[in-house]
């Protein structure tokens, strides 16, 4: 596993940024996972995440295409049909995060306590 030191990271050239910045959004990685079992049309991806706009999820999908995480597949029809999935750089994208889920529930609690007590001393 490659390390990223402090210097490295604030460096023009290196890669990291990008990529922290490609999952930045709270639907990308929703978006992934809910991605990562088949293929799957606009429709149920919407039906999977209650609460995401149609604008949002365009600009996610987008995002994911341009940068080789979703694989888009218009077909010739009508009405027309369009399904996305998982590239192979999207499934290690998505392994890749599967650390951050796993400290999110080890630590969800203490996380809740200190915004907690954040929120207390700053309501003055």
């Amino acid at each position: 596993m490659v390390r990223i030191n402090d210097e490295d990271i604030l460096r023009p050239e290196c890669a990291a940024p990008s990529v922290l910045n490609l999952i930045a959004s709270k639907w990308t990685v929703m978006v992934m996972h809910v991605l990562q079992g088949d293929v799957k049309r606009y429709s149920e991806l919407t039906s999977a995440m209650p609460g995401i706009t149609q604008k949002v999820l365009t600009a996610t999908l987008r995002k994911l295409e341009r940068n080789g995480i979703v694989e888009r597949t218009v077909y010739p029809v009508v009405p027309p049909k369009v399904d996305y999935k998982l590239t192979k750089l999207g499934y290690e994208l998505l392994h890749a995060t599967e650390g951050m889920a796993e400290w999110a529930e080890s630590y969800s609690k203490e996380v809740t306590k200190a915004q907690l007590e954040y929120d207390n001393r700053n309501s003055l």
